[in-house]
Order: structure tokens, then C-alpha cells, then sequence
């Protein structure tokens, strides 16, 4: 992690006014941070005294089972808090949470100003509208894999975890992700070869047709 300092603070804190969150000065609390692909934002279980606010970039959000497996609950994109939970329940360790691509983040020292936030009417609005929007995308993820082929899902997929116009996930954990086999995941990925959506390569799977991943991911939107 890279704190930014400078033009590159002042770009992004001008960018992103997140301020107005809250109804005190969070500016003494605030860096801006940069997290290059990979890295982890929060190591599991751990208890941060951090909140994020993720202002570019995605990441993948992990859980590890008592029998030492490990599922990929969610994919993070932009704006999103992450620690937010753990500021509002003293009790609760995080989840692991890596990037997927180059990621910005506003973080904010919860040690610093603890108090002030949980007692900001403004602040706790702004949660309670995120958590809500939040409940309901895994909602209507848990919808789609009942009602959608695994076709558009998997589309929808690739747009959400893709860098740079490449596609390159771990197959087990999107079998689990999306509720399929590995055998039919495999069967639609090599359905997406052929008809010149994807190509694979040594990288991953370079996405050779937006337009119609688009298309099929649409359906789902």
C-alpha cells in the first residue's frame, strides 16, 4: 500500500468530496491510499482500526470455513466501503479482502475519530443506505442464479472480474460463486472461444468481443 501525498491527495480528495458525509471536519482523518493489484486491503480475521472507501478500482471479498475451505463471497467495485461493519460491531473480525486491479481508497483512522462517528446522524444515514444497497445486490445475485443460463451469468461475470481486457479467476471458485458445475462452467467457457468472445491465452482469457459479452451480460442488468 502507497500512502499519496501532494497533487495526487489534493486530485482525489477535490475528485471524490466525501465530506459531505459527515457533519464534522473528516479532512484531519483522511489518507488517501493506492493498493496495486493483489494486495491485501484487510487480512482475514484480523480486527482493522482503518475504514476504506473505495473511490477506484475492485476487489474480491473472502471467507474462510472452519473446514480450512475458502469461497469467494462478493466482488467490491467503486464507491463501496469495506471496515464498515467492524467499525459499528466491536465484536466482528473481518473478511479477507484483496484487489482485483489497482485500487484507490480513502481511508479513514477509525482510532482517530471512533466517537465522533458512531455519533454522526449524518454518517450512520449514509451506512444504513449503503448496507441497504448492499443486502440487496446479494439478493438479486442469489435471484439471478435461479432464474438466469448460466451463459449471461457467467457474461456478467467475466465484465465485473476482469482487468485490463482480461479474464483469468481460479474456475473452483467461480464454480462456487455461481453455483455450477465445473464441467458446465468449462462447457461455456469453451462455448465463448468459439464464438470469438473469448480467446485464451497465456494471460487468462482475453475478452475479444465487448459488444457481445455486453449483449449477454445485459440480461441479467
Amino acid at each position: 500500500m502507497q500512502i499519496l501525498t501532494g497533487c495526487n491527495r489534493a486530485h482525489y480528495l477535490e475528485q471524490f468530496p466525501i465530506e459531505d458525509f459527515f457533519s464534522f471536519d473528516i479532512q484531519p482523518y483522511i489518507e488517501v491510499c493506492q493498493f496495486e493489484k493483489g494486495e491485501w486491503i484487510f487480512q482475514e480475521g484480523s480486527y482493522p482500526d482503518t475504514m476504506y472507501y473505495m473511490i477506484e478500482g475492485k476487489a474480491k471479498l473472502y471467507v474462510t470455513h472452519k473446514n480450512g475451505k475458502v469461497s469467494l463471497i462478493e466482488y467490491i467495485e467503486a464507491p463501496s466501503f469495506m471496515g464498515e461493519i467492524e467499525l459499528i460491531n466491536e465484536g466482528r473480525y473481518t473478511k479477507g479482502i484483496q484487489t482485483v486491479s489497482k485500487t484507490i481508497c480513502l481511508s479513514i483512522s477509525i482510532n482517530g475519530c471512533k466517537e465522533k462517528l458512531l455519533a454522526d446522524a449524518k454518517f450512520l444515514r449514509r451506512i444504513c443506505v449503503f448496507l441497504g444497497q448492499k443486502q440487496t445486490a446479494v439478493t438479486a445475485k442469489y435471484t439471478q442464479n435461479q432464474v438466469y443460463p448460466l451463459e449471461n451469468r457467467l457474461a456478467a461475470f467475466i465484465q465485473l472480474s476482469s482487468d485490463q481486457g482480461f479474464y483469468k479467476e481460479k474456475h473452483t471458485e467461480i464454480c462456487e460463486y455461481l453455483g455450477v458445475s465445473y464441467r458446465h462452467l468449462l462447457y461455456v467457457i469453451a462455448q465463448f472461444c468459439e464464438e470469438k468472445i473469448l480467446e485464451k491465452t497465456k494471460k487468462g482469457y482475453h475478452i475479444i468481443n465487448e459488444e457481445r459479452l455486453a449483449e449477454l451480460a445485459q440480461e441479467i442488468q
